[in-house]
């Protein structure tokens, strides 16, 4: 995937200290510096193009995008172009369902998808407990709050194990896909309940036009979405689900520990590799197929 946008002059030098130290020792012509952020590298050139390749060239890109728009009210899409800004909707004045996911970046441990349901009452007890992204909380917070939440808040949650998912990604469907499928699953079982919502909304993670090529060949589908980037910290909704999915997701990350006997660490890194080799060398591989993601690469590593 390639992403190209010109950068506008308030966020240059942004752009040049937030990678000055994963820059390349080899410089393209014509270009400020180049470097490399996890798969994706990342090139400055002397016009202002700034220029992301690789597999999660959208993330490292949707960065920058977000702060144009912030800073500049420039709607850059990735394919380059731009859009005029609409006015936003202050959700934080609506009732509404909204979902999120946690596990899709863990090698180990199921996909837990979640939506909830905040009607305007509940913003305040919600405020309270500063609700926001599940990945801006630790792990304790958590193990705090969304008790608290999961009482208070009308929630579903479908949880995607292990070998379950590897049989559906064997079978050619990517990450996406299933997220997208989950999330319609969810999100229609809340939905049917008929709670007085005024907006439905997803973090977004695809276009529009790509959920719901997705969810095509599902019976039943959730329509008239708003997809948002970075919806945990500006709908309550959509931060309610993140802290669910977070909470069952430790829970359900201990469950899998106590089978193998030893604690599986969070993300994909080298400590995930040098855990996953012992697991292979007790169990054998047909043990990493229940608790892990078998098409990450960490599997060539082992």
């Amino acid at each position: 995937m390639t992403i190209v946008f010109k950068i506008s002059d308030n966020l240059r030098k942004k752009v040049i200290d937030y990678y000055k130290d994963k820059v390349k020792d080899k410089t393209p012509p014509y270009a400020v510096f180049q470097a490399m952020e996890d798969d994706t590298t990342i090139t400055l050139y002397e016009s202002g193009k700034l220029m992301f390749q690789g597999v999660s060239a959208d993330i490292d890109a949707n960065i920058w995008i977000d702060l144009e728009k912030k800073y500049n009210k420039r709607n850059i899409n990735l394919n380059g172009t731009e859009s005029k800004v609409k006015d936003k909707e202050d959700f934080m004045e609506l009732s509404t369902i909204g979902s999120d996911e946690v596990g899709t970046g863990d090698f180990f441990g199921p996909i837990v998808v979640t939506a909830t349901y905040v009607a305007t009452k509940d913003f305040d007890f919600l405020k309270e407990l500063k609700v926001r992204d599940s990945k801006k909380l630790d792990d304790n917070r958590i193990k705090e709050i969304a008790p608290k939440i999961m009482k208070k808040i009308p929630y579903v949650t479908t949880i995607l194990d292990n070998p379950t998912y590897n049989k559906y990604y064997s079978k050619g469907n990517n990450m996406n896909k299933i997220k997208a499928i989950l999330h319609n699953k969810a999100l229609l079982e809340l939905k049917n309940k008929n709670y007085n919502y005024a907006k439905i909304v997803i973090d977004e993670f695809c276009s529009s036009d790509k959920f719901y090529e997705y969810i095509e060949d599902v019976p039943e589908k959730v329509l008239h979405i708003t997809f948002m980037t970075k919806a945990e910290d500006q709908v309550l909704s959509v931060g309610c689900a993140s802290i669910i999915s977070r909470y069952i997701f430790l829970q359900k990350m201990d469950e899998l520990s106590d089978i193998v006997h030893i604690s599986l660490p969070k993300g994909a890194g080298e400590s995930v590799n040098k855990v996953a080799k012992e697991i292979k060398e007790e169990y054998g591989l047909e043990m990493l197929n229940k608790i892990a993601k078998m098409n990450f690469s960490n599997i060539n590593k082992i």
